[in-house]
């Protein structure tokens, strides 16, 4: 009797207790002041988190005209996470030309192991290999064993967490240690361009808040979101202000940049990066393939490659925009004229 108990136990195995993460007893609960200047002279780096679109262009700006008045600029770095040909052309170049315009320090990093579509592939090997291995275990089928979805996700942001955030928790240790030892911690400035209009999620996001999981007893992460309040009109204000370049696929009709195909992205952003990058859509249906599984939930990139065709033949194939045509909506063309000139001769309007 038991060894047959032994063979087949009427409860499966307890799970592994999950690891808790300590947080460091140095690190605060919550931020000591909200007030921008406040922040920013507290701050031993400034660290501006830069896709290369609009918001994080319109918060650099903004927030290096804040530090220019209260004589910080010096410890403010634009940090910019490559994530390779996914990306839209030339974000990176215009990142750094954007920090060099604002005469800002600029870091690139980039995370090893490939690009989000090599990692989707890995992934749901893994994902698939561990399924079939519990399922064995269970003594079950592993034909039938049900694999978790290999691409990111709203519910499942690894391609954040794996491409931007632990590449420029890196540089922050590196920033530490450019410091040496100062006597306490590091208090770094974290500025992110999210804003509550873009999502429900993002909407619930504070302004300010102390990033524990970050943080440790070498250095204090507060999170800044200084644009979180704005429209799109005021973000398109402020990048008519300051004299900044934007990524030109705002004018072919994109409402966001970083990835060009973007899991997150609304219907007719893919639908129109399909248009605009062909090749690399057909790169995306490859993966497909290989995975089983929609590039979105409910909508394959087979699905967008096709609509972007039917796009194509009722319409014709899309045709360069007027440069500044995104920016001409909410400003209109006359200080759309005024800010391609500042543009073409590298003005800003920083605070001296």
């Amino acid at each position: 009797m038991s060894a047959q108990l032994a063979l087949f136990p009427d409860t499966a195995p307890a799970p592994a207790p999950k690891r808790t993460r300590r947080i460091h007893p140095s690190v605060p609960d919550a931020p000591t002041t909200t007030v921008p200047a406040a922040l920013l002279r507290l701050a031993d780096w400034i660290l501006l988190n830069s896709s290369g679109g609009k918001d994080s262009q319109a918060m650099a700006s903004h927030v290096c005209d804040l530090a220019a008045k209260v004589g910080l600029l010096h410890r403010v770095v634009i940090v910019h996470a490559d994530l390779g040909d996914v990306e839209w052309e030339g974000t990176r170049k215009l990142a750094q030309e954007q920090a060099r315009r604002l005469g800002v320090r600029f870091e690139i990093v980039k995370a090893e192991g490939g690009d989000l579509l090599s990692r989707t592939v890995a992934r749901f090997f893994k994902l698939k290999a561990k399924a079939e291995k519990e399922a064995r275990e269970q003594g079950l089928d592993p034909a039938t064993a049900k694999i978790a979805p290999a691409w990111p996700s709203s519910s499942a942001r690894w391609c954040t967490s794996d491409l931007k955030r632990g590449p420029v928790r890196k540089l922050m240790t590196r920033l530490v240690a450019e410091l040496g030892d100062i006597g306490r911690p590091v208090r770094i400035l974290n500025c992110m361009g999210q804003r509550a209009a873009e999502s429900a999620p993002r909407a619930k996001l504070a302004p300010v808040e102390i990033d524990r999981p970050a943080s440790n007893g070498k250095r204090h992460i507060t999170t800044w979101r200084p644009i979180h309040g704005w429209t799109d009109a005021e973000v398109w204000k402020e990048i008519a202000r300051s004299g900044l370049p934007y990524h030109e696929a705002y004018d072919w009709g994109m409402s966001r940049l970083s990835c060009s195909f973007c899991v997150l992205g609304c219907e007719a952003d893919v639908v129109l990066a399909a248009r605009l990058r062909p090749t690399k859509a057909t790169e995306y249906i490859a993966v497909e393939t290989q995975v089983g599984a929609d590039f979105k939930n409910g909508l394959s990139m087979r699905a967008i490659v096709e609509r972007a065709k039917a796009l194509d033949a009722e319409h014709g194939e899309l045709r360069r925009p007027p440069r500044g045509t995104a920016l001409s909506r909410y400003v209109g063309k006359k200080a759309t004229r005024r800010y391609l000139n500042r543009v073409d001769r590298g003005r800003l309007y920083l605070a001296a």
